[in-house]
């Protein structure tokens, strides 16, 4: 499967972080939006980063995940972190205060 929104571009700083944590080849969790924009997560070390239509790491070899749709990469925030945070923020009660 592929994404079908079109690739943020993703700050300088993470990449290098998830370039060195490759290097590293460091074990960790990593939220993330998945293809069908639910949030996801996987363990696993990364082993690749690509860049075709947007910039992708590879986790084990075989998981590959947008970076522009990473939530948290080892417990840090990403890229998508103000995104999932904006949906814990939403008011869940649709009343109108003023009628009091």
């Amino acid at each position: 499967m592929e994404y079908q929104d079109k690739y943020l571009p993703v700050d300088l700083d993470f990449t290098d972080r998830v370039e060195k944590k490759c290097l590293e080849r460091t074990f960790g969790k990593i939220h993330f939006y998945n293809f069908s924009e639910e949030i996801d997560q996987i363990e696993g070390v990364i082993t690749k980063v690509t860049d075709e239509k947007g910039i992708f790491l590879v986790i084990d070899h075989q998981q590959r995940i947008r970076l522009d749709k990473i939530i948290t990469l080892h417990g840090t925030p990403g890229p998508a972190y103000a995104i999932y945070e904006r949906h814990a923020n939403v008011c869940l009660t649709c009343e109108d205060l003023d009628q009091f």
